[in-house]
């Protein structure tokens, strides 16, 4: 069986792209998927014609995959053979002229001020101990106040939080760098985590146990709270707050960060830097998700639109 292309490409992506870990396991599953099904078809990516990548993403569909699925899949795969093309792997392209489904242009969801402010108050309060309670505060804090994605919070140094910081430098996708400012809640919550975590760091010390570099130590092997706990935590809190659960992620706070952000009258340029955004078309969704919710509370409390208003 010839030599899957699936490594070399990865590899090709982290060196030369700096592409995110996350970033690698999802073109890493998507290939194999792809492989898997040239496999049953007696094919490979080598001998694979545009017909075949066609009816692959014909069988996705069938499968129930969703567009974004489906286009990610696509967009893999495209990644692929133009790598395989520049190797010299192959003398053509055949996924290079095929439309992918396209993105559904579903709203993101988002979070009133009220809801955000009951996750705060939550978050002091949940957990056995202060530092559990310390901690929490801290995440999201941190999450609301800068619009951080998951990865980025939890796998942040400590190195980058001390000396009370006015703002923090994140490392975003693809390792570029930006600067994110601080609310003063942010920056208190910061500083009573900090003053709690290296307690815990100088006692963990004493007894021959290595300090930990980042800002949310875990004795897992990232050494760093996982984005999957950190989910599990919000989700407790939208409970303990009396919000729906299915209504919260880390995603979610991002979005009411840059929602609330705009509503308050900040630019799309600098919130799309905040968001750490290549394109600022990405950061548009939100005026969109503005513009809905003001026609929600057109429709709420406008005299006119109630049943029975006069025309």
């Amino acid at each position: 069986m010839a030599r899957s292309w699936i490594p070399p490409f990865l590899e090709a992506q982290a060196a030369e792209l700096g592409a995110a870990e996350n970033t690698l396991l999802a073109y890493g599953r998507d290939l194999e998927a792809f492989e898997a099904w040239l496999a049953r078809k007696n094919a490979s990516p080598a001998d694979a014609t545009r017909h075949d990548i066609e009816a692959f993403l014909v069988d996705c569909e069938n499968e129930g995959l969703a567009k974004s699925t489906r286009a990610r899949r696509l967009s893999a795969i495209k990644q692929l053979y133009r790598f395989a093309f520049e190797e010299g792997w192959r003398g053509d392209n055949p996924a290079i002229e095929i439309r992918g489904p396209g993105r559904s242009k579903r709203l993101p969801k988002t979070l009133s001020h009220a809801e955000v402010d009951s996750l705060l108050a939550v978050s002091r309060s949940h957990g056995r101990m202060l530092s559990d309670r310390l901690r929490n505060t801290c995440l999201i804090e941190l999450l609301y106040a800068t619009g951080m994605r998951v990865s980025e919070l939890v796998s942040l140094q400590v190195s980058a939080a001390r000396g009370d910081p006015r703002m923090l430098l994140v490392m975003g996708k693809g390792g570029k760098e930006r600067m994110v400012p601080l609310s003063p809640p942010a920056r208190a919550a910061l500083a009573e985590w900090l003053t709690e975590r290296d307690k815990i760091q100088e006692l963990r010390q004493k007894t021959g146990k290595p300090v930990s570099r980042f800002l949310f130590p875990s004795h897992g092997k990232t050494g760093h709270l996982t984005r999957h706990r950190f989910y599990l935590l919000i989700k407790e809190l939208a409970v303990a707050a009396g919000i729906s659960p299915a209504k919260v992620t880390p995603h979610t706070l991002r979005h009411a960060f840059a929602t609330h952000l705009l509503a308050g009258g900040a630019d799309l340029r600098s919130i799309q830097v905040m968001l750490g955004h290549a394109d600022v078309a990405t950061t548009e969704i939100y005026t969109h998700v503005l513009d809905e919710r003001l026609r929600e509370l057109v429709l709420e409390h406008h005299p006119l639109s109630r049943p029975g208003s006069e025309d």
